[in-house]
């Protein structure tokens, strides 16, 4: 857990990144952003912000969509991986839990969780307590550990694909849209346990999301998204009580959500793109 005032090591640093696809779309256009160990980071945006365009830079699968990162670095304690094997940064510790859950759908729920083990070396005893402290974390896995996961709900079927990401025992997990599709009071569980496993287990988290409200309740820090750029970054609780932030992105104001584009104040503008 990072607490308040403190400093931890930096694990993940993107340093002004530019990414293409398709050799022709410029997607981000120079972001950079800092993910301490022990930290919830938040990444926040609208859709087509460029939020999930991040997290795959990171996590190096852009190049199964044509995408590469032409301009930057990605780094991980300090070893540039934009150009690593997802595989290797899965050995290292940094695993990807994917926008719209991508469970097995033909594998029961436990099947799938133990999916996760299988870039892990050590032996069945430990797999099986590791398995166990997943179903602490998800009570209702284990109710439905028999079960095909494609029948399961979508609040399932994302508790089940967190907890194939525990199975490889991350220092770092990527996660991608959490509450895409869910009732707020799953979102709210969700986020409960991101919190518990930042807490209690020390995993370090960089989850990118379109409902801010509920992001910056649990994130230790923010970043703002908007046209593949980082319009603005803070501790969670100063974005929570920023005005810009209060009017374009957590519907505070009487016109409705704006977009930074729609900002004519001179001043206004000055101020976010400092």
């Amino acid at each position: 857990m990072l607490d308040a005032g403190q400093t931890r090591e930096t694990l993940l640093e993107v340093n002004n990144i530019e990414v293409i696809y398709n050799h022709v779309i410029l997607v981000l256009k120079g972001v950079s952003l800092n993910v301490p160990k022990g930290g919830i980071t938040a990444l926040l945006g609208g859709n087509g912000a460029g939020k999930t365009t991040t997290l795959k830079a990171i996590s190096a699968l852009l190049q199964s969509e044509r995408g590469e990162v032409t301009k930057g670095s990605v780094k991980y304690r300090g070893e540039a991986v934009h150009h690593a094997d997802p595989a290797d940064l899965v050995r290292k510790g940094v695993i990807q839990v994917m926008e719209g859950r991508h469970c097995f759908e033909h594998l029961t729920v436990e099947e799938n969780l133990l999916t996760g083990y299988y870039t892990r070396k050590s032996g069945k005893a430990e797999m099986m307590a590791d398995l166990e402290k997943v179903y602490t974390y998800f009570p209702r896995l284990k109710e439905r550990r028999r079960s095909q996961a494609g029948y399961t709900s979508g609040g399932e079927q994302q508790m089940v694909a967190i907890g194939r990401a525990m199975m490889a025992k991350p220092e770092t997990i990527l996660l991608d849209e959490p509450s895409m599709g869910l009732a707020p009071q799953l979102v709210e569980e969700i986020f409960g346990i991101v919190k518990d496993l930042n807490e209690r287990e020390g995993v370090t988290f960089l989850l990118a999301e379109q409902n801010t409200n509920v992001a910056l309740r649990f994130a230790h820090y923010g970043y703002i998204l908007e046209s593949g750029r980082v319009v603005m970054d803070g501790p969670a609780a100063d974005l929570r009580e920023n005005q810009d932030v209060k009017e374009f992105y957590l519907g505070m104001s009487d016109e409705g959500r704006k977009s930074f584009r729609d900002v004519r104040s001179y001043r206004r503008r000055k101020r976010w793109l400092s």
